[in-house]
């Protein structure tokens, strides 16, 4: 079984050390310390190509490339996470604001926040940093 068709709830766990190894600085920065990157500075273009965004960490399923939508923002907004097990939320008081985290369930790693003022059915926008993030096409 490949690791991106592991059940969520089978925590993958690696050192800090073994983390720093697979990933690049930015993406360890953001993935690993709950840091942000910079608005406009990744892919947050809505784009037809049928697909789903991947972590960037473990490879686990995400987001469905059907439920990404334009915020504005500059970070890629999705209404619904690829499925209820793929994300864990959390309390998030940092910065001096209230905020709720979106964390990949599998491993933990930061992905972004999630807000109650989307513009779909679900009236959520989960505000995703693209370095998170990996891109898989559907291949026909």
């Amino acid at each position: 079984m490949s690791e991106q068709d592991k059940p969520a709830q089978d925590k993958l766990i690696r050192s800090e050390e073994e983390w720093r190894k697979r990933l690049t600085p930015e993406q360890y920065r953001v993935a690993r310390e709950a840091g942000t990157e910079r608005p406009f500075s990744g892919d947050h273009e809505v784009s037809p190509t049928p697909g789903t965004y991947h972590c960037i960490a473990c490879d686990a399923k995400l987001f469905d490339n059907d439920t990404k939508f334009d915020a504005g923002c500059g970070w890629p907004s999705f209404d619904r996470p690829y499925a209820d097990a793929a994300v864990e939320e959390h309390f998030d008081t940092s910065h001096g604001m209230r905020r709720v985290e979106v964390r990949c369930r599998r491993c933990e790693s930061h992905l972004g926040h999630v807000f109650p003022d989307g513009p779909t059915e679900t009236g959520q926008r989960y505000c995703i940093n693209s370095v998170s993030l990996r891109f898989k096409p559907v291949r026909s």
